[in-house]
């Protein structure tokens, strides 16, 4: 049985294929069955289930190709992003941007519309230049802004609904340095100056214990300088035994005793320090997250920040202990594109992440936030937990009807759906 990261989602696929070439692709996806690449299972809701045949792509991973002087480096769709972070710091590149985790693929996080935070920089897949297909028929297409431009702006995130991504060429940069700041500091005050600090640093977050005012702020800003990182005792002590050890007991302790679970938001708030260093940036964007936890995005427009936030706070106060979240609350923003299904589609975005441990309750605050962000607007991440339907992702996305065009086009007997493509884009 297969189970995804979160255990919100699981199947026993019919048939398990894991293919090494475009070749072997091709011939699963017609070999007469419903066809799911399951990534690494690092979505939280059940994008990736394959009830019929699952393609594994862990034997087709690796660099193809790259130009160390334009920056533009081939992939193979199935590679980890951690992989694949290692060998372009190897060639003296890096992506542009990262989200906090790697363990997803390539493919599985551009499909997702998974992104970092910048306000001057977009999601993973606006640094896609190409992409390679195995359509539904068994051939193999290229699509790009210039070569079939339709379906390379529906296929940048694409939901795995179009075809099975073989490789992907993605215009990176020369590898960089961030000087790295976290802090603790109060709500109000970061929200009061939030919209300045994304004006002035290259990448902005914070980490709100959302039944607190305590948050943490991350600034991460590039830097000419050479890497000071953390000692390696010090990032076992900070990372492994705090981040992870420490505050897995306490999740521990909030399951067991949730009504001390506002105060354990108060005491994890209380004993944040400052931590500065410097380090290459895939070093700094991702951390490690050993404690398991259910997630919830939207993005909303950016300008809606302060008053979801305040609805947030609201619906923090009111709810009994049994409901209150133990794992911060995430906000990041991203830049505006052209992506057709990509949740930063248009807008200006601001993205708030929500999130329980495993075991403990999170439906009656996740509901409450669906209703807040859907009267601003809100675009639940492809890969998170939310419950909205096809009729109701429509006027969220101009371009969802061109999206269920192409794929008429390209797969008109719906090889690659599942349930939840069922859910979000329609069954007929």
């Amino acid at each position: 049985m297969w189970t995804n990261w979160a255990k919100t989602a699981s199947c026993t696929p019919a048939r398990v294929v894991h293919p090494s070439s475009t070749d072997e692709i091709a011939a699963a996806v017609t070999a007469g069955s419903r066809v799911r690449a399951r990534g690494s299972g690092h979505s939280f809701n059940d994008i990736a289930v394959a009830p019929e045949t699952a393609l594994d792509l862990d034997r087709w991973i690796g660099i193809v190709r790259a130009d160390t002087e334009t920056g533009l480096v081939t992939v193979r769709s199935g590679t980890p992003l951690s992989a694949f972070n290692a060998d372009l710091h190897r060639l003296g590149l890096a992506m542009p941007n990262l989200g906090d985790i790697d363990a997803q693929t390539v493919a599985g996080a551009v499909s997702t519309s998974t992104h970092g935070t910048g306000a001057k920089l977009g999601v993973l897949a606006t640094a896609i230049e190409a992409l390679e297909l195995v359509l539904a028929d068994g051939s193999v297409v290229t699509c790009s802004r210039t070569d079939r431009p339709d379906l390379f702006a529906a296929a940048r995130v694409g939901l795995g609904a179009l075809g099975v991504i073989s490789t992907l060429t993605l215009r990176c940069v020369p590898s960089f340095v961030l000087q790295a700041s976290e802090t603790p500091g109060r709500l109000d005050a970061v929200l009061e100056q939030f919209d300045d600090l994304c004006a002035v640093e290259d990448h902005v977050e914070f980490h709100w214990f959302t039944h607190s005012d305590r948050v943490i702020l991350k600034r991460n800003n590039r830097i000419t300088d050479p890497a000071r990182p953390l000692s390696k005792l010090r990032q076992k002590w900070e990372y492994e035994v705090m981040e992870n050890a420490a505050f897995g007991a306490v999740t521990k302790v909030a399951k067991s005793f949730p009504r001390h679970t506002k105060r354990l938001n108060e005491l994890c708030g209380a004993l944040i320090s400052e931590r500065s260093y410097s380090d290459y940036s895939h070093n700094v964007f991702v951390t490690p997250r050993r404690v398991r936890f259910v997630e919830t995005e939207f993005s909303i427009p950016r300008e809606t920040l302060l008053d979801v936030i305040g609805e947030l706070r609201a619906v923090a106060n009111k709810l009994g202990a049994r409901d209150h979240l133990i794992v911060p609350c995430e906000v990041r923003v991203a830049q505006a594109d052209d992506i057709w299904l990509s949740t930063a589609n248009g807008r200006d975005t601001a993205y708030i992440s929500m999130h329980q441990a495993l075991g403990m309750q999170y439906k009656t605050f996740f509901d409450a936030y669906a209703s807040i962000a859907a009267q601003v607007g809100g675009r639940p991440h492809w890969g998170k937990m939310h419950n909205l339907t096809a009729d109701e992702l429509r006027p969220l996305y101009p371009h969802f009807d061109d999206f269920l065009a192409v794929r008429n086009e390209v797969d008109p007997n719906k090889t690659f759906t599942n349930d939840y493509l069922d859910r979000v884009l329609g069954s007929s």
